[in-house]
Order: structure tokens, then C-alpha cells, then sequence
């Protein structure tokens, strides 16, 4: 399958290129030249097991790789508490997709756990024999997952860099503990939109100023704007549909709504992917926290950057450049890239664009959004929890309060799906003020409360944590990111 940059089509590559590379020259995104979707026989899926019903889509997705079914099964082996990988559990009159029964308690451990075998698979098959340089941004999850995925991999190294005082205790924690003789850390002065602008930047120059040339290293990305890393979050919306017409709730053909809590638009867009593949997926509801700059582009067409950044209880959506919305606009343009780079310009050059009318209607026939502050995400968190028995992060709560909205105004029939990206755990103090209670100081002891007032059990990637000692105190100003990058390539 032939992939081309979202910017340029005369940037192309093989799945195993795209995947090695991460993001195309020039800053592009590589999406495929032809989802090819007739040849996808979703309703095939529904029977099978999450690590087949992975294979098969993986194998539609990123055709080149000539191992896939060994890919999935080392990728997923051992590695989740439980059999499905990511259960679906009744809510009330709604349904939680619980994505974060992996190891590192979060979403990202689906696709995360697959990355590290495709980059080596596709690095044999490319007869690459330089080191791959995994650089990454997170807002607090995607880092420890990517560095758990990456440890000690052969050929591989990976850098991760977080917003300074951007992360919970909890995240940071498990990030700066991080062991692997390959792995490094660091810091940055500044939010998640600097630390990823920083880390497409440094893909940028190296490409044109040529720093890596014998080197004996090139770069690839870990961020969901690596195509490896997208590819596999397709997997839960199938597993969630087949599990619906199991319960007996659907027929297949039915259609089904999802509400996803979003920052950088990976994870709805693999939604919206999974639907052009076939499945008969009905609304995609984008929840947003303060930080609500895709609420207001879903509902007006302009994207404006230029706003207040509010760091939240949920911080893994507290961005405001969305890097997979450019996927997005690169879909519902037919394809322009043109487009595409067009309005990336005006977003670096001007920090705003706006989409016509004609993509704007397409755009909301397919997505509607809502956005959720703090109080009333803590709120939720309690309300559910008193109502239902369930405790929920602050994303999820942010989630579960868009589609309690969206249901309320459109009523019906379709069931309502809501993605639990990580797990309470991560984020205590703000669930435990959610439950009425007021939390300790120190957050590893929080989670004891937590504990104690719900009896819901602390994952075991996040048991311990506190004992273990930080390897990792490295902070750098955004703007030295690349020389950070450099020294650490040595």
C-alpha cells in the first residue's frame, strides 16, 4: 500500500518506510493513497479474538510488513491483565470501553506495545542498518508507554520529553523511574504544544540541514503522528462493536455512537478510520477539557491556537495544536494537499485557520464536541461513582459527561460507547476530591486513600511506584531540545 504525506504527494513510502520514518518530509503525516475499504470484510472481525481482530486490521492497514501475525502476538503477549485487552463494562444506560488494563495503566499501551515491533520488523526489512532514534512528546501517557515499549529493544533508542509541570505525580513518576539502558528523559520548560512543536522541529531540520549524516542513527516518533502508532488504536473500536453484538444490545449493521476524551485527535481519528473501513460507527462525540480549541472548531470551522492554556486534572488533553487533525482536514478535503499545507501554514505563521463551509458541514456530519472544566469533571467522577458503583479517571469523566450532553439532546436508540483511556489511578487526587473527600499531600499516599474510600484495586504497573529511584532529572529549555537531541545521539 502506497502512502503519501498529507502536505506533498510527491512524498511517498511503503507502510514499512512510513512507520520507520514517523512523519514525512517537510512535516507531512503519511496517510495511505487508498484505505482500500471494499476489500475489508469487516463483519469478519466480530467473532474473532482482540490479537486476531488486531492482525487482520494491521494487515489492511500496513500491508507491507510480512509478518504481522508474529508482530501482534509478541506485541500483546503477557503484557495485559486481562484476556480482551480492552473490556467493555456496562455503565448505567451507557457503555465504558476500558482501554487501560495494560502495562503502564493507559491507552497507549495498545498501540505502544505494537510500535517497537513494527519499527523492528520494518527496520530489517528496509535493510536499515543505522539505529533508530525514537523521539517523543507526551502530555503524560504516551511517554511511559512508549519507553516501556522501547526498553532495551535492540537497535533502537528513545527519548522522551514532558511539560515540565505539565504531568500528575503519577505520570511523572513513572517516566523518571524508567530503567533500560537505552532510554533517556528530560523535561521541558514549557507545555505539551512546545515540547511537540519541539520534536517536529527537530524532524524538520535534521531532514534539511542533514545533522544526522553519519551518524549512525535516523530519526522516527513514537507521537500518533507516526502511522504505527495510529493504526493500531483501530483494534478497540471493532473489539467494542463486536462485544455489543455479543451482549445481544446490536445486529450487526447497527449502528453505534463513541465518545472519546481528545487532545491530539489520535484517538477519535482512529474512530473515524475504523468507519471508513466499514464499521457502522454513528457519531464520534469529541469531549475536550478547558483547553477546548477543538470544541470550537468542530462547532465554528476555525481553529485559534491563540488562547489561554489551562493546565487541568486532566492533562493529558491539555494541548492546542492537534497534530491528527491534519489527517483529518487531509480526509474531508478529498485528499488536497495543498489544502493541507495551506492551512498548517497559516497555523505556524498566524496560529488560526478556517476550514469552508462545504468541509465544515462535513466535518459535522461525521463529529460534534463538547468541553467539560474541572469542577464539573470532578463532579462527574463522584456522581458516577455514587450512581453507578464505577470510578472513572478525570479524561473519562470528561468523556462521560459529553455523552450524558450528546444524549440528553439526541435521545434514541444507539448505544452510546465512552473510551476510559487510563485508569483512576494516575490522577488520584483529583478523583478523590471528586468523591467528596480531601486528598493527602504527598499523591503516592493518595492513592492508599483512594483505595481505601472505593476498594477498587491500584493496577500493578502503578504498585510501588514510590519505592522505586528516579534515573532521569534532565530539563531543557524548548528552545535546546535539538541540541539536547544531538548530544544524546553523542
Amino acid at each position: 500500500m502506497l502512502y503519501r504525506s498529507t502536505r506533498n504527494h510527491a512524498e511517498t513510502a511503503a507502510s514499512t518506510r512510513a512507520v520507520l520514518s514517523g512523519i514525512a518530509p517537510g512535516g507531512g503525516l503519511y496517510m495511505p493513497a487508498d484505505l482500500n475499504a471494499d476489500a475489508f470484510h469487516w463483519q469478519e472481525l466480530l467473532p474473532l479474538s482482540t490479537v486476531e481482530m488486531s492482525r487482520r486490521i494491521l494487515q489492511h492497514f500496513l500491508p507491507d510488513f510480512q509478518d504481522m501475525e508474529g508482530i501482534v502476538t509478541r506485541a500483546y503477549d503477557g503484557k495485559f491483565s486481562v484476556p480482551e485487552l480492552t473490556p467493555l463494562v456496562p455503565v448505567g444506560d451507557k457503555y465504558v470501553l476500558e482501554l487501560f488494563h495494560g502495562p503502564t495503566a493507559a491507552f497507549k499501551d495498545v498501540a505502544l506495545s505494537v510500535l517497537p515491533q513494527l519499527i523492528v520488523a520494518a527496520k530489517r526489512q528496509e535493510g536499515v542498518t543505522e539505529d533508530i532514534m525514537i523521539l517523543t512528546a507526551t502530555s503524560g501517557d504516551t511517554g511511559k508507554a512508549a519507553l516501556a515499549g522501547f526498553r532495551d529493544v535492540e537497535g533502537t533508542r528513545i527519548a522522551v520529553f514532558y511539560p515540565r509541570d505539565g504531568v500528575s505525580a503519577v505520570q511523572k513518576a513513572q517516566m523518571v523511574t524508567q530503567e533500560g539502558a537505552n532510554v533517556r528523559v528530560c523535561a521541558v520548560e514549557g507545555n505539551f504544544d512546545d515540547a511537540q512543536t519541539g520534536v517536529k522541529e527537530i524532524f524538520v531540520r535534521a531532514g534539511e540541514e542533514k545533522l544526522l549524516e553519519g551518524k549512525g542513527v535516523i530519526l522516527s516518533s513514537a507521537n500518533s503522528i507516526n502511522i504505527g502508532r495510529l493504526a493500531p488504536q483501530l483494534v478497540y473500536y471493532f473489539r467494542a462493536y463486536a462485544d455489543l453484538v455479543r451482549m445481544g444490545r446490536i445486529q450487526p449493521g447497527d449502528p453505534v455512537d463513541f465518545t472519546v476524551p481528545t487532545g491530539n485527535f489520535g484517538n477519535i481519528l482512529a474512530g473515524y478510520l475504523a468507519k471508513c473501513l466499514g464499521l457502522p460507527v454513528g457519531k464520534l462525540v469529541c469531549a475536550s477539557n478547558a483547553n477546548n480549541v477543538l470544541t470550537d472548531f468542530i462547532r465554528t470551522g476555525t481553529y485559534d491556537r491563540r488562547r489561554p492554556f489551562h493546565k487541568t486534572v486532566s492533562p493529558s488533553m491539555d494541548i492546542l495544536v492537534s497534530s491528527n487533525l491534519e489527517r483529518l482536514l487531509y480526509l474531508l478535503s478529498d485528499c488536497d494537499p495543498d489544502f493541507v499545507a495551506e492551512k498548517m501554514a497559516e497555523l505556524k505563521e498566524q496560529g488560526a485557520y478556517t476550514v469552508p463551509e462545504k468541509l465544515l458541514k462535513k466535518l459535522q456530519k461525521e463529529f460534534c464536541a463538547a468541553c467539560c472544566d474541572d469542577s464539573r469533571t470532578e463532579e462527574t467522577i463522584g456522581r458516577v461513582w455514587r450512581e453507578h458503583g464505577y470510578l472513572c479517571d478525570t479524561h473519562t469523566a470528561v468523556a462521560f459527561d459529553a455523552a450524558e450532553g450528546y444524549c440528553r439532546e439526541h435521545g434514541g436508540e444507539t448505544p452510546m460507547v465512552v473510551l476510559s483511556t487510563a485508569s483512576p489511578y494516575k490522577f488520584p487526587a483529583a478523583v478523590v476530591r471528586g468523591l467528596g473527600e480531601t486528598p493527602m499531600e504527598d499523591e503516592f499516599a493518595v492513592m492508599d486513600q483512594l483505595h481505601d474510600l472505593t476498594g477498587v484495586p491500584v493496577p500493578a504497573p502503578l504498585q510501588g511506584l514510590r519505592e522505586k529511584s528516579v534515573l532521569h532529572r534532565e530539563v531543557t529549555a524548548k528552545e535546546n531540545m535539538i541540541n539536547y537531541v544531538l548530544e544524546a545521539i553523542g
